[in-house]
């Protein structure tokens, strides 16, 4: 990682102070707070941890408001931030099924069990400015009464339209609306798989290669894969997903089940022996559902790609899941031939704190190189000169 630039001691910290009064801008604008930036850039404080690493949304408005809104260098100090964490214990797997849901939808079934919760979503938006919020936008009592899905029921199914609908709540921030359970609210996969229609994950007994402590090796395992693919920049992995279906890959998805909420956590410390919870965090989770047409050893049926992202990241999610399912080529015996289904071009460039580093160190210098390179052009000129001249001299003679 290319990451520390040496010069003039004086130079570099009037560049700390300029960046620092850039940072800041016109003085008299109020400063924006940490609080501020966790509480109004959700999603930007969403995939700062994600592809940081680390859940802390403090921690992530932190690096959002000192990297000046710079998403990549806001990554970037998480990154290093985490690096100085102590492990003291590891987390029990996810229990998604038991998510306090937020959102939830479904691309594959109009009638889903359990309903479809829209939640805080862009997707039903008409991607026009909103020329109210610069003047400050509408007060807190008019969004506290915002429309959110119906949390009684958990369903928001329009009968007529046959798509989500919404019922309108006086206050979504009192204790009666809180996210639903997932007790009434089946996976879309579990549904098919009762039925023989999608492939099963099973889990394996094996240890997981932790990819942040030991380097990828080739080929990976899942495991790795999808550890690779959570840390993964959400434009890279949404660009790939993007060409898998443009044919690059084999690869018709169906969104079959996209949850936002809160999943807690639960660690066995070894002085006990048993689980204990630890808090909740908030996950995006996505299945896409895929097209298999079998084998001689495997009747035809679907297959899955899976993401999982901190907060509310639809898109890198749904991106995530896309590549997973092209990187399983080989698994279903698929051609491997295009750039989603190569899983060491995939992993080794995903890194966006990895790839700003490496682009990040032509900005330093490189005097020598440079040097050797101008005197071998003028070397080159010199004799392709000389090859002119004597090819004219020769041409003139023979006239």
């Amino acid at each position: 990682m290319y990451v520390a630039v040496k010069g003039g001691e004086q130079a570099i910290d009037n560049a700390h102070e300029l960046l620092a009064a850039r940072r800041r801008g016109n003085l008299d604008v109020p400063e924006l707070s940490v609080d501020q930036l966790r509480e109004q850039m959700p999603l930007g404080v969403s995939r700062i941890m994600s592809e940081g690493s680390l859940f802390d949304p403090e921690l992530a408005a932190l690096a959002l408001k000192q990297a000046a809104g710079d998403m990549l260098e806001a990554i970037f100090l998480l990154r290093a931030y985490r690096t100085t964490l102590p492990r003291f214990a590891f987390s029990q797997p996810l229990n998604t099924s038991a998510m306090h849901v937020e959102r939830r939808i479904s691309a594959t079934f109009k009638d889903l069990p359990g309903g479809q919760l829209l939640g805080p979503t862009f997707d039903y938006t008409h991607r026009l400015l909103d020329f109210t919020l610069l003047a400050g936008g509408p007060d807190t009592d008019h969004a506290r009464q915002a429309v959110v899905p119906s949390v009684s029921t958990g369903a928001c199914t329009d009968a007529e339209q046959g798509g989500p609908s919404h019922v309108a709540m006086p206050d979504p921030y009192s204790s009666a609306n809180l996210p639903v359970e997932d007790a009434g609210m089946p996976r879309v996969a579990d549904m098919l798989a009762q039925e023989g229609l999608l492939g099963t994950d099973n889990d394996s007994d094996t240890d997981i290669a932790d990819i942040t402590c030991a380097p990828l090796d080739f080929p990976s395992s899942r495991a790795q894969r999808l550890q690779a693919l959570a840390r993964g920049d959400e434009g890279f992995l949404l660009a790939l997903g993007y060409s898998t279906q443009r044919g690059y890959g084999r690869n018709h998805p169906f969104a079959g089940e996209i949850r936002v909420g809160q999943v807690e956590v639960w660690i066995v410390p070894e002085e006990l022996g048993f689980d204990v919870p630890v808090g909740d965090v908030e996950v995006t989770e996505c299945e896409m559902i895929n097209q298999f047409v079998g084998s001689r050893e495997q009747a035809p049926q679907f297959t899955r790609g899976y993401g999982l992202a901190f907060g509310n990241a639809e898109r890198k999610a749904m991106g995530m899941a896309l590549v997973d399912r092209a990187l399983r080529a080989a698994e279903y015996q698929e051609d491997v031939t295009s750039p989603a289904q190569h899983e060491e071009f995939v992993l080794m460039h995903c890194d966006n704190v990895e790839s700003a580093g490496f682009v990040s160190h032509l900005k330093l210098p490189h005097y020598v190189d440079f040097q050797s390179e101008l005197d071998l052009i003028r070397k080159l000129r010199r004799s392709h000169g000389q090859n002119d001249k004597a090819a004219s001299v020769q041409k003139e003679e023979q006239s």
